[in-house]
């Protein structure tokens, strides 16, 4: 697993999202590419502070207690997801896929970019916390559409 901090691994990811294409369909699952590159946006930016996540009580226990577990995996395929990063619309490819790009982006320029230190769903996270759970997201949603 790569870092989303070190520039070299977070570059490549950046280039995976720009192999996206208006044409990539999904191998698993029902989202669209556009609908992909602004749901990993918006869950981006829960980190950055910008999105804000509302968990009832119980799930925060679930989060809680399987975290170890998915950040020390790969993700799922159809896992679930928050009703705040559900993107069902339809979104315009290209600003879709360059604000994935430039929120991605941001981390390589280190741990000062993440504001969120409490997680909703996940509880108590780290700077290492979010390496993982970015990178492992964001490597899902790619691989998800074959990059």
């Amino acid at each position: 697993m790569g870092s989303i901090y070190d520039k070299a691994d977070n570059e490549a990811i950046i280039a995976r999202i720009n192999a996206l294409t208006p044409e990539s369909k999904a191998l698993w699952g029902k989202m669209t590419v556009d609908q992909m590159c602004k749901h990993c946006s918006a869950a981006i930016e829960v980190g950055f502070g910008k999105k804000e996540l509302k968990v009832n009580f119980l799930l925060g226990i679930l989060g809680r207690l399987i975290k170890n577990k998915a950040f020390n995996n790969d993700f799922g395929k159809n896992s679930p997801t928050a009703k705040e990063l559900k993107c069902e619309g339809s979104y315009d490819f290209e600003s879709s896929r360059k604000e994935f790009a430039e929120n991605f982006s941001q981390f390589a320029q280190g741990t000062q970019v993440i504001k969120v230190m409490y997680h909703p769903f996940w509880g108590k996270m780290t700077y290492e916390d979010w390496d993982k759970l970015m990178w492992r997201h964001t490597d899902h949603h790619l691989r998800q559409f074959g990059v």
